[in-house]
């Protein structure tokens, strides 16, 4: 148990990575002032990525609905109030106005998946100006057209 760390895990340095090479640095890691300490916050344009592990937090895939096979009685009822814990966080951070994504550690063995993924949500929450910048210039000459009148 004591090599198991709830900050700069193996999954979350992935994602930190990923963002970075898709041009969404300038994040902020473990925020206390929000619910939950998000795993990256851009805090101006309020989108939090939390980086769950899959047996840790209960998620549906092999490795989150495995039961643990030793000390049962403690484990079992822990990820039922991990999973509880997360629901109040996302709840908090949604009330407070704030776009979540939870990524999974399951996703981050298919990196191209999780790029678009991360990518879709970085840029569907960015406004117009940081979106244009990320665009190639064909592509800010063909949105110009389509949005002239």
């Amino acid at each position: 148990m004591r090599k198991i760390r709830g900050k700069d895990t193996k999954p979350e340095l992935a994602v930190r990575k990923l963002c970075r090479e898709i041009g969404f640095s300038g994040y902020r890691i473990h925020r206390k002032d929000l619910p939950g300490k998000p795993d990256l916050a851009w805090i101006g344009r309020k989108l939090v990525v939390f980086v769950h592990g899959c047996f840790w937090h209960g998620h549906s895939c092999a490795e989150g609905v495995r039961k643990p096979k030793s000390n049962c009685d403690y484990w079992i009822p822990k990820i039922n109030r991990n999973k509880q814990r997360d629901a109040e966080n996302i709840a908090g951070l949604q009330a407070a106005g704030w776009n979540i994504l939870i990524v999974w550690e399951c996703e981050i063995k298919e990196k191209a998946r999780l790029s678009e993924k991360l990518q879709r949500f970085l840029v569907a929450k960015t406004p117009n100006k940081s979106f244009q910048r990320l665009l190639g210039q064909d592509e800010r000459a063909c949105l110009s057209k389509s949005l002239m009148p």
